[in-house]
């Protein structure tokens, strides 16, 4: 995890430092070979250039997005957004479910979007793996 993730997640009230500790330690555990960075304000990991997985501060939550989670077909992720991006929501570090999370990961690595690519296809999204 870069210094500048963990200064994102130290800048974040207690209870949600230690949600957004638990989700870099997870997430860098499930996909070691990702970049990750700080990626329109907020920590996102990357295969390829394409990004994967991220959470990011809202208003009484931190949100865990997944850009492919769509096509996961997991019941604990909610569509978000227009296109295939899926997400969870956590209040407290104790509602995430580490085996669900890993599981998350790993269709994540498998099942992807290029993303990486969507501005200069004009919006479409097209199916990587």
């Amino acid at each position: 995890m870069t210094k500048e993730i963990q200064a994102y997640n130290d800048s974040q009230a207690p209870e949600e430092q230690e949600i957004c500790h638990t989700l870099a330690h997870e997430i860098t555990r499930g996909l070691p070979e990702a970049e990750n960075k700080i990626w329109h304000a907020h920590p996102v990991w990357f295969l390829d250039g394409n990004p994967i997985v991220g959470y990011s501060k809202l208003k009484g939550c931190i949100r865990l997005l997944f850009w492919s989670g769509q096509s996961f077909e997991e019941d604990g992720l909610q569509k978000e957004g227009t296109f295939k991006a899926a997400e969870a929501r956590y209040t407290a570090a104790d509602q995430i479910k580490r085996r669900d999370l890993a599981r998350w990961l790993k269709k994540a690595r498998e099942i992807q979007w290029d993303y990486k690519n969507l501005i200069k296809r004009k919006g479409k999204l097209e199916r990587l793996k």
